[in-house]
């Protein structure tokens, strides 16, 4: 999870994931409570920067990120040494 770059979509996104995402775990998994547990985390998923020093915090090294889809998904990587 990561937060979206770009703040037109993220506002766009936040509307999708709190008003589409809950109704589609309501009706195809009937569990409506789960899917807006699921956006509520993500929404309290740090952002790329903030994960990737809690990366480096760690004492993991050539901490990175690559933002996907304008930042809905971030791919870190990082190298642990020794």
């Amino acid at each position: 999870f990561s937060q979206l770059t770009n703040p037109m979509l993220r506002a766009a996104y936040e509307r999708y994931s709190f008003e589409v995402i809950p109704k589609i775990g309501a009706a195809v998994a009937n569990d409506r409570a789960s899917y807006q547990y699921l956006v509520e985390s993500i929404r309290r998923f740090p952002d790329q920067e903030t994960f990737s020093q809690m990366i480096r915090d760690s004492g993991l090294r050539c901490v990175q990120h690559t933002n996907l889809t304008n930042g809905v998904v971030a791919i870190h990587s990082a190298v642990k040494l020794g």
